[in-house]
Parts: structure tokens; C-alpha cells; sequence
């Protein structure tokens, strides 16, 4: 009997218990793992889309991208707010909301006729979703339950996305080729569906809400919710506007956006395809640009616990740009071995800028960092949507990608220098 009343007591939230052998923290981390990969299907799409609804509607390449663009610029817009609804609401309720909203938006696209619904479904919908499950997510996670290996988690955490755009760019890319467009965009909605549960059931806030402390470090009460998300979001950009870092931080991610979300996922299998190569083919290498972003950012972020952040930003920046130039002269119908390493190069680096982007955040704003990462993190989809667009407009005017590419280089270039720039702490 007195073991059973123990059992039965309820736990002091007061003092912390003894850590398990296995921290509950990497638990919490493979949640939001799983979580992250679930909700990537999301990602894979827009690159696939761009024909078929070319083909099947004649809206132009602009126009569909513009749709793409509205999609990128929210996501980004909406990852401060949802950093700091979750320090209001907690991080379960926003990231199922987030689920339910991108999975009514990808299912409402089967049934559209004309673009103002791709524009409101796929963009605003999907956008405003996606961009509640953004790196803010990783950042916030990291944040709350790691005060040591943050630069690790944070890498393995953004390396999920990466893993979901391995696991559904190839079924994705072999439904649009063999049974049309609409039952991807199903598919990506029950896949954010049948992980929505699993977040709200498994993931917990905050440390203190099972009595532990952060991995690395100290037992801490659990703070209050803090009310007025959005008006805290504003201040706290309004407050890291004042100050330099934020605004080289802020460039530079844009850049990083410009040329991966917005050039190469969105643009990449229809400028192969241009050159011949079959739309799976294309796919099967943005895919293997998922296996290598994996490699590479969790390497990236076992670098940043090690060195400077910004001479590591500096060298992905440069190589990135480097690869990029290369890129139009390796496009052929067929995979050949030059094309090959351009991807394995390029997936290293795809994302291998966040843990070394997000390290920086934390050691000048603090507390405030994830808020900070999320608004740096707009300037990324800003990036990102400006030339999902622009890419769209160019292949119309010119019928080719190839200044692009170019131009995306250079900018890369540009980027590395303005990482040197950014002051130590």
C-alpha cells in the first residue's frame, strides 16, 4: 500500500527529480525530429508543381511562382509571431494548429480553378502554417530543453527537413509523373494530418512541466505565459533593429533563402527539364541534395559548438556561391558525373548556415534570440520569395534560368564578405 500511494502522488513541480539515464530532452528533440519531417511534404511540392499547372491551366511560370512567393514570404513572416505564441500558448497548441492549417490549404488546391486560389490556398494558407513550424520551432525546442549540444540539436533539427524532403520528393515527384498533380497535393495534406497527434500527444513545453531540467543545465521554474505575442514580437524587432548584427544577419539570410528555397528547390526541376531531363530524374537529385543537407548541417552544428560562427557563414556563403556559377553548364538530359558532385557539394551547404545563424542570435539578443531568429528568418523567405518570382519571370522572358544562376553566385559572394563583418561578443 504505501508503494501504491507513492505511486499515485502527484509530482512536485517545485524541485527538480533526479535526470533519467537518457534525458527526457533528446525525447523531446525526436518529437519535433519527427514532427519537422512530417510537415516537409509541404517543401517538396512547389518545384513539381510549376509544370503541370503550367500544362493543365496555361497560367504562366510568373504567375505560379508569384503563388510560391506569397507561400515563402509568410512563412518567414509568421515565424516570429509563432515564436512568441508559443512562449504565450506553449509550443503543442501552435504546432498542431499549424499541422490542421497546412493540411486544409494543400487538400483545398485539388479543387481550385483559377490562380487568386492558388495564391490563397498554397500561399496564404500553407504559408501561414508552414511558417508556425518553421526553424523558430527548432529554435524555440532548442532553446528551452539543451543548454548544452544546442549547436548539435539545432543541426539535427534542421537537418528533419532535409530527411522530409528525402522521404517525399521521390513519391511526390512519381505521383505528379504518373497520376497528375492532385494526389501529391493530397498526399502532403494527410501526411501534416497524421502527425499532428503525435506532436500534441508526445511533445511537451518546457522542462520544468516533467520536473527535470534543460540537458547541460540547471533546474528553472517553468515562466509564465507571456501575454501579448505580437506586440512582444514587434518590440523585439524594433529593439534588435537598433543594432548592426541584426541587419548583416538579416542580409545575409536573405541570401541563403534567395539561392536554396527560392532558386534551386523551387526552380531547379523545371530548369533540368528544360535541358531534357525527365521531372523524376530531377527530383531523385533534390533528393540526394536532402541526403547531404543532412550530413552537412549536422556537421555544421557540431562545428558551431567549436568555432567562430562567422568565419564558418563566411565559408559556406563562398562555396555556395561557387557552386552555383558552375551550375548551368553541368545541366544535361542526363546525370552525369559533374552534375553529381554539384549536388553532393551544394546539399553539404544547403542549410548548413542555421546552426551557425541561430548561435549568432542567441549570444547578442539572448533571451530574445529565437524571436530575433524568426525575424532574421523573414528576411530568408523574403529572399526566398523574391526569386521564386523573379526565377519565373526570367524563364518566361528569356526562356532560359541561366541568369539566375549567375546572379545567385554573386550574391553568395556578397553574403560571405557581410558575415565577416558582423561584430564578436
Amino acid at each position: 500500500m504505501p508503494q501504491t500511494a507513492a505511486a499515485s502522488a502527484p509530482v512536485d513541480r517545485r524541485h527538480p527529480r533526479r535526470s533519467p539515464r537518457i534525458h527526457r530532452a533528446w525525447f523531446v528533440a525526436a518529437v519535433a525530429f519527427v514532427t519537422i519531417i512530417g510537415a516537409a511534404g509541404f517543401a517538396s511540392l512547389p518545384g513539381l508543381l510549376i509544370e503541370p499547372l503550367h500544362a493543365e491551366f496555361a497560367w504562366s511560370r510568373a504567375t505560379i511562382g508569384f503563388a510560391v512567393s506569397v507561400n515563402l514570404a509568410l512563412y518567414g513572416l509568421t515565424a516570429p509571431f509563432a515564436a512568441a505564441l508559443m512562449d504565450r500558448f506553449g509550443i503543442r497548441r501552435v504546432v498542431a494548429l499549424a499541422l490542421l492549417v497546412i493540411a486544409s490549404g494543400s487538400l483545398a488546391t485539388v479543387w481550385m480553378t483559377a490562380p487568386w486560389q492558388l495564391v490563397l490556398f498554397w500561399g496564404v494558407l500553407v504559408g501561414l502554417g508552414s511558417g508556425s513550424m518553421a526553424l523558430a520551432f527548432a529554435a524555440t525546442v532548442t532553446g528551452r530543453w539543451f543548454t548544452a549540444r544546442r549547436g548539435l540539436v539545432t543541426g539535427i533539427l534542421t537537418a528533419a527537413g532535409a530527411s522530409g524532403q528525402l522521404v517525399f520528393l521521390p513519391l511526390l515527384a512519381w505521383l505528379v509523373d504518373h497520376h497528375g498533380w492532385r494526389p501529391a497535393t493530397v498526399t502532403v495534406s494527410l501526411s501534416a494530418l497524421a502527425v499532428a497527434p503525435f506532436a500534441w500527444l508526445l511533445m511537451r513545453d518546457h522542462p520544468a512541466d516533467v520536473g527535470l531540467a534543460p540537458y547541460g543545465g540547471t533546474y528553472a521554474q517553468k515562466p509564465a505565459p507571456v501575454p501579448g505575442a505580437a506586440r512582444r514580437a514587434l518590440r523585439v524587432l524594433l529593439d534588435a533593429a537598433r543594432t548592426g548584427p541584426f541587419w548583416l544577419l538579416a542580409g545575409t539570410f536573405a541570401i541563403c533563402g534567395a539561392s536554396t528555397s527560392g532558386l534551386v528547390k523551387t526552380h531547379f526541376v523545371p530548369a533540368a527539364h528544360d535541358h531534357g531531363m525527365p521531372v523524376t530524374a530531377a527530383a531523385g537529385l533534390l533528393a540526394v541534395v536532402g541526403v547531404f543537407d543532412v550530413i552537412g548541417t549536422v556537421a555544421s552544428g557540431w562545428l558551431t559548438d567549436r568555432f567562430d560562427s562567422r568565419r564558418l557563414l563566411a565559408v559556406y556563403y563562398a562555396l555556395r556561391g561557387v557552386s552555383l556559377l558552375f551550375l548551368p553548364m553541368l545541366l544535361a538530359p542526363s546525370v552525369r558525373p559533374p552534375l553529381l558532385f554539384f549536388i553532393v557539394f551544394y546539399g553539404l551547404d544547403w542549410v548548413a548556415t542555421v546552426p551557425p545563424t541561430i548561435a549568432l542570435c542567441r549570444e547578442h539578443y539572448g533571451d530574445d534570440g529565437a524571436i530575433v531568429f524568426g525575424w532574421v528568418l523573414a528576411s530568408h523567405q523574403i529572399g526566398a520569395a523574391g526569386v521564386a518570382f523573379l526565377g519565373g519571370l526570367t524563364r518566361d522572358l528569356t526562356g532560359s534560368y541561366d541568369t539566375v544562376w549567375y546572379a545567385s553566385g554573386a550574391l553568395c559572394a556578397m553574403a560571405a564578405l557581410m558575415a565577416m563583418t558582423i561584430r564578436r561578443r
